[in-house]
């Protein structure tokens, strides 16, 4: 069968795209620009209905980012195609009671119950935390600098996209695994602070955490994330500072192992932070 993975450029969709080929099974990457996507990779901007039909010609399963706006009519598009299964990588945020009250949580709510209302087979990934978030402090360490936090105590539960491509290969490719939502977590609930420590041992030197108000944070991250996006995030932070974040153990059952941890993330991330 021909599966299209979409949002090929993706973290999670570089890793699936190798394991569904190393399944003999046929895979169409798709990019909304191609040329930076996976080699092969087709048209399918998911903003874009025009660009549906052609990447979803013969295709029978779809590993699927989430963008509301035209989701129903790419469920619709895929019905029509003779798609029998899609997996969209969703968040836990979805979750969340009222997902009006969040823009992240509601984005991916919204993409959920366009397939849920679509005659397709549908399979909700929820992620939680990424440790590829980590990310974001890679320049401060790199240079030297220290990390700005608003509540370094605060807990997530940070998931290697290594796991997440393992997870969506299971739901894609065995039958009796599709068709239900899936919370996904890494294998442990960990501070900021704890994160920090763990990429100071990897880069072999201090790394310093400036505690921050919440007003000081969200002025530094202006220019990189919108206000309505800031809210939702220093919310959840405030609510978990201290707390620890419920995992589940999904990882090990979609996949027959243990989730990675933080700590092999990190070291298999190293040169990100010392360059």
């Amino acid at each position: 069968m021909t599966v299209l993975v979409t949002g090929s450029r993706g973290s999670v969709a570089r890793r699936l795209i190798p394991l569904l080929r190393e399944r003999g099974l046929d895979v169409r990457p798709a990019s909304s620009r191609p040329g930076e996507g996976a080699e092969g990779a087709v048209v399918c901007d998911l903003t874009d209905p025009a660009t549906f039909p052609a990447a979803l010609e013969g295709v029978r399963s779809v590993f699927l980012y989430a963008e509301p706006s035209q989701a129903a009519a790419f469920a619709g598009q895929a019905e029509a195609a003779g798609v029998e299964h899609i997996v969209l990588l969703s968040s836990a945020s979805a979750l969340e009671p009222d997902t009006d009250a969040s823009p992240i949580a509601r984005l991916h709510r919204d993409a959920e119950r366009a397939l849920e209302e679509s005659g397709v087979r549908a399979t909700h990934l929820r992620p939680g935390a990424f440790a590829g978030n980590a990310l974001a402090w890679a320049q401060a360490i790199k240079a030297g600098e220290p990390i700005g936090l608003p509540y370094p105590g605060a807990h997530t539960d940070p998931l290697h996209e290594a796991d997440l491509a393992r997870a969506a290969l299971a739901v894609l490719t065995d039958p009796a695994l599709g068709g239900r939502p899936y919370t996904i977590t890494g294998p442990r609930s960990i501070t900021f602070t704890e994160q920090i420590e763990t990429l100071s041992q990897v880069v072999g030197r201090p790394i310093e955490v400036r505690k921050l108000s919440e007003e000081e944070w969200s002025a530094e991250m202006a220019p990189f994330i919108p206000e309505e996006y800031q809210r939702p995030l220093l919310g959840w932070w405030r609510e978990h500072d201290g707390v620890p974040v419920e995992t589940t153990g999904a990882v090990r059952e979609l996949t027959g192992r243990p989730a990675l941890t933080f700590a092999e993330w990190a070291h298999e991330h190293a040169a990100d932070f010392t360059g």
